[in-house]
């Protein structure tokens, strides 16, 4: 009888001292994920910045698990993979630009920080394209967008896409372009890849109407164009 007080009294005590150690390690848990902590260095595949509530603002990746971007609420459905770098996400959830970079060929490579329109694609962007001969351009660089959200552009363009007919196909695209769901790009101002220095400013349809430049032998050159391209009035004259 008193063998079985004694067992009784060592379970009692032992089942104490695992509470107690479990209590213990749970609030080291807890503290330590709390706590800011400083690291020398770090090793990482991806990194998701997220608000206390968990909303996520940024992701920072390799192209492996890069995000596939969120637009309208909804997860781009991609083919390919995105390129490394940043992504970063409005109130709305969805994507509204990013710093990504990759390689351009074997052994060129690009870089690019741009920011988008609501629920749409980019409208400004800083941009570097560089090719396997090492020839580039780099600039600024403006889109017009339209109102319609992204998605939902992009389901009629699939759609157009699908047609089998090529003269079905062709007018369906282009119906898309004359509504300005495709987007145009309006303004280039950098250097191209002939190493002419460049401003480009075009009109809501995609067509160049000023241009000045400058070439590399230092020829310089300010143009209007009317709708079919052809320039109208060049300074100097030519």
């Amino acid at each position: 009888m008193e063998k079985l007080s004694r067992d009784v009294r060592f379970l009692k005590l032992y089942a104490l001292g695992m509470t107690a150690c479990f209590a213990v390690t749970m609030l080291s848990g807890f503290t330590s994920q709390n706590a800011r902590q400083s690291f020398a260095e770090i090793d990482v595949e991806r990194i998701n910045i997220v608000e206390s509530d968990g909303t996520l603002r940024m992701v920072i990746s390799n192209q492996e698990r890069q995000h596939p971007g969120i637009v309208n609420g909804k997860v781009i459905e991609r083919e390919y993979p995105r390129p490394p770098g940043m992504i970063f996400f409005n109130q709305l959830g969805d994507e509204m630009g990013g710093l990504i970079f990759g390689a351009n060929g074997e052994t060129g490579h690009f870089g690019s920080l741009t920011w988008d329109k609501v629920r749409n694609d980019q409208t400004i962007g800083f941009r570097h394209m560089e090719g396997d001969d090492g020839a580039y351009s780099t600039g600024l660089e403006m889109w017009q967008r339209s109102n319609i959200p992204l998605d939902a552009t992009m389901a009629r363009y699939d759609s157009a896409m699908a047609l089998s007919d090529p003269a079905a196909r062709e007018a369906a695209v282009e119906t898309l372009r004359d509504a300005g769901e495709l987007g145009t790009r309006r303004l280039f101002f950098g250097k191209g890849r002939d190493d002419a220095m460049l401003l480009d400013m075009r009109d809501i349809q995609g067509r160049t109407r000023l241009r000045i430049s400058v070439t590399p032998d230092g020829r310089a050159a300010l143009e209007f164009l009317d709708d079919a391209g052809e320039v109208v009035y060049r300074l100097p004259e030519a």
